[in-house]
């Protein structure tokens, strides 16, 4: 049975379309070819493609380039190396994902569909996508430019549902350009993406971590039919039993286990924000009936040592999707399939190495590989997403 909120996700993806291709207008045609004219600026829409252009950043991009040549030509050199490392490494991560979701009938997770709002939080997703985007064009901008090569444009782009940005070379020109140069420019998208998910963690771990202290124990579900059931609530925060302060799952897991079971215990919880004494009385684990049963779901509740916490929360869930999708969708860009950079620097790499009696073979044998991977890794989150 297909969710409502399936139908109402589905019916707002159709009316955006709607206002996007009234947004665009007629394009305009070729009249000696028929074809469709490409726009230099502003917005194009095809059949679920919609693309928006600018020159206005092109600047930016040579005087950024222009101040460190050198240092940009050294970075996109790393960036062919953590490319081709990321490239086996993403390989063996899907072809490893992919067996355990054979073995298991689609129960194992494959790859995660990012889609803000449902498989991910919306507004820490939507920031987190914005930085993916930005830092990885921007950094294929910048090395192409470091290199002399010219861009047309800088935009942004929505395949359906999925928001993307580009940069836009001659195309022309990159195709005459060296290997090397061309392996800089596809290998250093991914390289700004992991780059900033390691700086993310820096500042997730030295600067936003050690404002935080346990304050408790979260209640993250209640198990129905338990002895919890009916006593507390999902979102609970325990706080204290039998009058001993519980601040950390230590801390719980002591004083629960010098309780037996049959026995009462006073509870001292937070629900949304009020304090409150509840009683409960235990009851007895199944595989071991002489060990107290509760029947919760448990998580470290934790609040900020310098207040704010209005402020400091955001920022280090905005800080965690930076870094999450930042080092996914980095790696994920080096798997070795066209039209994703790991595909460009594979197939270049490719083309220049071997006849193109032995390349084409090797082309489409990594072609039809890439794709039953990728299906076989999407297929458990389609799944779950269907359910």
């Amino acid at each position: 049975m297909v969710s409502s909120g399936l139908i109402i996700g589905a019916g707002a993806v159709l009316a955006l379309w709607a206002v996007l291709y009234g947004l665009s207008g007629k394009r305009e045609v070729d009249p000696l070819t028929g074809e469709p004219i490409q726009k230099e600026e502003g917005l194009e829409v095809d059949l679920f493609v919609a693309m928006w252009r600018t020159k206005r950043l092109l600047g930016f991009i040579d005087r950024t380039a222009s101040r460190a040549r050198k240092f940009w030509k050294v970075y996109g050199d790393v960036g062919i190396v953590v490319g081709f490392m990321g490239m086996a490494y993403v390989f063996y991560a899907l072809l490893k994902t992919a067996l355990a979701a054979l073995q298991t009938q689609g129960k194992q997770a494959g790859v995660q569909l990012v889609i803000p709002g449902l498989t991910i939080p919306l507004w820490y997703g939507l920031i987190g996508l914005a930085v993916v985007m930005v830092v990885h064009e921007l950094s294929h901008g910048v090395v192409a430019r470091a290199d002399k090569l010219p861009l047309k444009s800088v935009g942004l782009v929505l395949f359906l549902v999925i928001p993307g940005a580009f940069v836009e070379p001659d195309e022309e020109e990159l195709k005459k350009a060296p290997l090397r140069t061309r392996l800089r420019v596809y290998g250093a998208g991914s390289l700004a993406n992991i780059v900033t998910a390691l700086i993310a963690v820096m500042v997730i771990n030295f600067a936003l971590t050690p404002l935080f202290q346990p304050a408790g124990i979260e209640v993250a579900g209640v198990i129905e039919n338990s002895p919890a059931f009916g006593v507390l609530e999902a979102g609970d925060v325990i706080t204290g039993i039998n009058g001993e302060t519980i601040r950390t799952l230590e801390d719980f897991e002591r004083v629960i286990n010098g309780t037996r079971p049959g026995e009462v215990i006073a509870l001292t919880i937070l629900r949304n924000g009020e304090e409150k004494s509840l009683s409960l009385k235990l009851g007895a684990r199944e595989n071991d009936p002489e060990k107290p049963y509760i029947g919760i779901y448990l998580g470290q509740h934790y609040t900020s040592k310098v207040g704010h916490e209005a402020l400091v929360f955001p920022l280090f869930f905005a800080f965690y999707w930076i870094y999450i999708l930042n080092l996914g969708i980095g790696l994920m860009n080096l798997f070795p399939l066209v039209p994703l950079d790991g595909g460009r620097m594979l197939d270049d790499v490719l083309k220049e190495y071997l006849p193109e009696k032995l390349a084409r073979p090797v082309r489409y044998a990594t072609i039809g590989v890439g794709l039953l991977l990728l299906a076989l890794n999407i297929w458990p989150a389609l799944l779950n997403l269907a359910r």
